[in-house]
Order: C-alpha cells, then sequence, then structure tokens
C-alpha cells in the first residue's frame, strides 16, 4: 500500500504524480489523464511500464491557463492550439 506524500512535501517536489498533480489543482484525474494523453501537459517517463512524472511549476503553470481560456469559452482544441504556439 503506497503512503500519501504531505502537501508540504508535494509542494516542494520538482516531478509529482498524476494523483498529486489533481490534489493540488483541484482537478479530475480523469481530466489530467485525457489532457496528458492530447499532449496538453508535460511529463516524463524513463520506461514504458513506469509511472509519468510531472514537472510540478510548468504542469500547474499550464492547467491555471487552461482554467482561464475554458472560463473565457475556448475549447480544449483552440486551448491547445495556443499552448502549442506560445510554448517558452
Amino acid at each position: 500500500m503506497s503512503r500519501k506524500r504531505s502537501l508540504d512535501d508535494i509542494l516542494q517536489s520538482n516531478y509529482i504524480s498524476i494523483g498529486e498533480l489533481a490534489r493540488i489543482t483541484d482537478s479530475r484525474y480523469s481530466t489530467l489523464k485525457h489532457y496528458t494523453e492530447l499532449g496538453l501537459i508535460p511529463f516524463e517517463q524513463k520506461e514504458k511500464n513506469l509511472t509519468r512524472r510531472y514537472p510540478r511549476e510548468a504542469s500547474v503553470k499550464i492547467l491555471e491557463t487552461n482554467n482561464h481560456f475554458k472560463k473565457s469559452g475556448l475549447s480544449i482544441k483552440e486551448i491547445g492550439d495556443w499552448l502549442v504556439n506560445n510554448e517558452e
């Protein structure tokens, strides 16, 4: 059985799991999974069977931007196009 990391530990980590990302952004796991599959959220995965690791700061920033655009009425495709065209 895995142990949940404390919120302080998560917020100090450079990389987090999708469950931890859902927890700190108050997003649904299924939504994050969908965004990951669309390529909207970056992740690292050393081997095919290993857990995906999400860069905490970049992922949170993308989700905040995404939520802002969703409230403005943009579609997921439009948001994805904007994110791709405005990568740093």
